[in-house]
């Protein structure tokens, strides 16, 4: 586990020196840009137009780039400095704040497009606003979704790191994306849900609950003629070898359900520590039990 956290500290620091690099390069490039603005023959640009573009272009985009790097580097400073967290953390609002970072620059990317080509953005917008408005209609979901993944990023109700149940997935959320929620599942499976999704699903966050809770559901016809006491025994008996893994006094079995053939069970249990090797090991123990006595 150390060795993991080193070597994640060190893949931080890494990380956090080459950003520092390339924001001082695009730094002297920018000031190489005034300089040589300042500094050149006013017929240059008369003869070479097309270089007139390209650096007033470059600069505009430079200049927003780098004022965006520098407001991203101050909040989040800011941030992590205000609740104590590690440099590499990953976090909700540092996510956000990357993600809006990124938009703004592809916002200026594009207007320095714009200006390269002597396409005025203001007058650009007003003569296609049809289209814009087309093409709103044809890209709502994903503009839906951009703002519906902001909303996730900024709140708490889910967060980097948390399990959660929605639908018939279940796993644990790797990334939040402006289009949809990374998740990693028991078997190792990528999932990616719609951030759409998320605000019309129902979501069990097992995170913000007990995460230790084991819980277990079942059915057993009528024809297994077993008390509710002696089928809670045979289920605790089964669990004998990881007591030491289980809570005392957590062992709880209920009765959901009773219909004319069958009846509904469930079984719940608080695991000393979060171990998910534990946690198979003893679902596995259980189903077993209850197909053996299903098969008596």
């Amino acid at each position: 586990m150390k060795v993991h956290t080193m070597m994640m500290d060190l893949e931080a620091k890494r990380k956090n020196r080459k950003e520092r690099v390339i924001f001082f390069i695009k730094l002297l490039i920018f000031l190489a840009l005034l300089y040589f603005n300042h500094i050149q023959e006013p017929d240059l640009y008369v003869k070479y137009p097309t270089l007139d573009k390209l650096t007033n272009a470059l600069a505009l985009f430079l200049s927003a780039n780098l004022l965006i790097s520098l407001g991203w580097l101050i909040i989040i400073s800011w941030y992590i400095r205000k609740n104590q967290l590690k440099t590499n953390v990953k976090d909700n609002f540092v996510l956000g704040i990357n993600r809006i970072a990124s938009v703004l620059n592809t916002v200026f990317f594009i207007v320095a497009i714009m200006l390269f080509f002597d396409i005025h953005p203001k007058q650009f917008l007003t003569s296609i606003s049809i289209v814009a408005a087309a093409i709103a209609l044809l890209f709502r979901d994903y503009i839906t979704n951009m703002i519906n993944g902001l909303i996730i990023m900024f709140s708490d109700q889910l967060s980097l790191g948390d399990h959660i149940v929605i639908g018939e997935h279940s796993g644990k959320i790797q990334d939040i994306t402006l289009v949809n929620v990374v998740m990693l599942n028991d078997d190792d499976d990528v999932i990616l849900i719609p951030n759409s999704s998320i605000f019309t699903s129902l979501i069990v966050n097992q995170s913000k609950q007990n995460i230790k809770k084991v819980t277990v559901e079942f059915e057993l016809d009528h024809k297994h003629l077993l008390t509710l006491d002696v089928l809670e025994q045979r289920l605790q008996n089964v669990l004998s070898p990881y007591n030491n893994a289980i809570t005392p006094g957590t062992f709880l079995l209920r009765t959901l359900e009773i219909k004319k053939d069958m009846a509904r069970f469930k079984v719940q249990l608080l695991l000393s520590m979060q171990d998910k090797k534990t946690e198979r090991a003893i679902r596995r123990m259980l189903y077993t039990e209850i197909l053996a006595i299903s098969k008596e």
